[in-house]
């Protein structure tokens, strides 16, 4: 051990960063501090943001172990953003800030350990289903992107499984989104889930509607259509919306399948939560359960929105505590 304190009670450096906004807090004997919202664009590099968060945070010493979730594909411990010019590099870290080790987790990945710590206050129930105790725990969300990872819930070992899902090829369900799948390959060539399960997907299937109607709508930001869909004052968005909520359905389900999620399906993400309603009176559970003769199978999959903003941070504290501290206080007990 580099100190005098034990891997159950060190101080960790906790994240959760994405393209636009990163966010910190510090661990201390397995208590999650305030969290800490910084701007990416105002901070040249990951470093510095976490040099003025640590100075900000200094009394109780500096942080032994990080554990950070970032919003992008993790290779070699390494992050490359692509919107933004930050990287976030496990051994740049631990060399620049004295850490012991730095764990980098994609931040589904982070979402997916979190699943088992949540309450009932932190979620939003699509239904009253039961999970099946030990079974996969799925977690999707749009966003900035799309992400999605499910979580393995065995005793002697759990873990997440880390995807690109949001890459995948979208599939089309009705005529109608076919049409607007046709009209977006146009001008992406490959029409992924990404092109609508997210932000600015959202916009693509207002604009997408649009010309497909032959109707001149007023340019919207994703906040601009869901409140426009949802105040009734644009039958534009209010289409886009839900078909946006449909075909999300549709993805979830396949996923569901793919993982045989019995232990639940969660949908995380900074979109989805703000019309919770909404979606559970739109087509979203009927497109997630029409799967032909697996619909009796899909329909007994309880189905939650994470409504807690900090899931994330539960989930990097659950990665530690069952992955990195377990194994220190092992290697400890082996030198002695």
């Amino acid at each position: 051990m580099t100190n005098s304190q034990t891997p159950s009670n060190e101080r960790v450096l906790l994240a959760d960063i994405g393209g636009t906004n990163a966010r910190f807090a510090l661990m201390d004997g397995g208590e999650i501090g305030p969290v800490e919202h910084l701007r990416v664009a105002d901070f040249p590099a990951s470093t510095d943001a976490i040099t003025a968060f640590l100075g900000s945070h200094a009394a109780g010493g500096p942080p032994v172990t990080g554990v950070l979730g970032v919003a992008g594909p993790v290779q070699n411990n390494r992050c490359v953003f692509t919107n933004s010019p930050w990287v976030i590099d496990g051994a740049e870290l631990e060399q620049a800030f004295g850490l012991r080790a730095v764990h980098v987790l994609n931040d589904f990945e982070a979402l997916a350990w979190s699943l088992p710590a949540l309450q009932p206050s932190d979620l939003f129930a699509l239904g009253k289903q039961r999970p099946v105790a030990g079974a996969p725990m799925l977690v999707v969300g749009p966003g900035t992107g799309f992400g999605a990872s499910c979580f393995i819930p065995r005793a002697i070992a759990p873990f997440a499984v880390v995807t690109e899902g949001g890459h995948a090829t979208l599939p089309a369900i009705s005529e109608r989104e076919e049409q607007v799948i046709h009209h977006l390959r146009k001008r992406f060539g490959h029409v992924s889930i990404e092109r609508v399960l997210t932000g600015s997907g959202l916009e693509n299937l207002y604009s997408a509607l649009a010309a497909l109607d032959g109707v001149t709508v007023p340019a919207r930001d994703p906040a601009g259509i869901t409140e426009a869909a949802l105040d009734g004052s644009c039958a534009v968005s209010r289409a886009a919306l839900d078909m946006f909520c449909a075909v999300l359905g549709s993805v979830a389900g396949n996923l569901a399948l793919t993982f045989c999620a019995q232990g639940g399906v969660y949908i995380a993400g900074g979109i989805v939560p703000r019309f919770a309603d909404r979606l559970a009176q739109s087509g979203f559970l009927t497109r997630f359960e029409s799967k032909g003769r697996y619909d009796a199978y899909l329909r007994a999959i309880p189905i939650h929105i994470i409504t807690r903003q900090d899931a994330s941070f539960l989930g990097v504290k659950a990665f530690f505590e069952r992955n990195v501290a377990t194994s220190d206080i092992s290697a400890d007990r082996t030198r002695r």
